[in-house]
């Protein structure tokens, strides 16, 4: 199909052209020529906002920097989340300094802002949201072994970059959880943990497929 006619496709059947090609890399020799924007059969800001989202909300809590906040709008577009909330001292588009990491992912996501982390967290716990704080706790569970129900929804709860998730906010989540680490540094950037998390959140909510299809979430 014409690259011209992509933008015209729905969700399912560019989810289809997606696993297609990931299909015929199994069985031919790798092509290594790198691949056009085009070829990438990517959705139009409007296919994604009428696409099903992966049961999964991002919490910023009072993440200070405004490329980091754009970095995890980035990866929330790239794995159709379901919204990003924005608390405290974070910043909300529009905004040129998001824009410059987003690059217009903060006009596709869904988000909402909070003036209290804790007002955000006590709403996805009324919705029944299962939360995670990404988090060094003595309880907190190691990434690398995180088993989720697809069937339920989750939210994760990223810190700020120095002080990282508020106790107030850890106490209020039913479970922490670390990526494991093992060089000299206590911690990763908090958009490059972001990026980690939701991947492994996303394989065991969708699939380890790339093209796994999303499930809708209501509420």
């Amino acid at each position: 199909m014409a690259s011209k006619d992509i933008s015209m496709l729905s969700c399912q059947q560019q989810n289809a052209l997606q696993e297609q090609r990931f299909i015929n890399r199994r069985f031919q020799p790798a092509d290594k020529r790198k691949l056009s924007i085009t070829e990438l059969n990517r959705l139009s800001a409007e296919q994604y906002r009428d696409c099903p989202k992966t049961p999964l909300v991002v919490v910023l809590d009072h993440v200070r920097s405004l490329h980091n906040i754009g970095s995890i709008f980035r990866t929330a577009d790239s794995f159709r989340l379901a919204s990003v909330y924005l608390c405290g001292i974070t910043a909300t588009p529009p905004h040129p300094e998001i824009h410059k990491t987003a690059l217009g992912a903060e006009e596709t996501v869904d988000w909402h802002y909070f003036k209290d982390t804790l007002e955000a967290v006590h709403q996805l716990k009324q919705n029944k949201y299962i939360l995670y704080a990404v988090e060094q706790t003595e309880g907190s569970l190691s990434l690398d072994k995180i088993t989720l129900d697809p069937t339920k929804k989750y939210a994760l709860i990223l810190g700020h970059e120095v002080k990282g998730v508020q106790q107030t906010v850890v106490n209020e989540c039913d479970y922490c959880v670390e990526i494991p680490q093992f060089g000299t540094k206590h911690s990763l950037n908090v958009a490059v943990a972001g990026g980690i998390v939701i991947w492994e959140f996303f394989k065991n909510l969708v699939g380890a497929h790339p093209c796994g299809r999303p499930i809708v979430v209501n509420g």
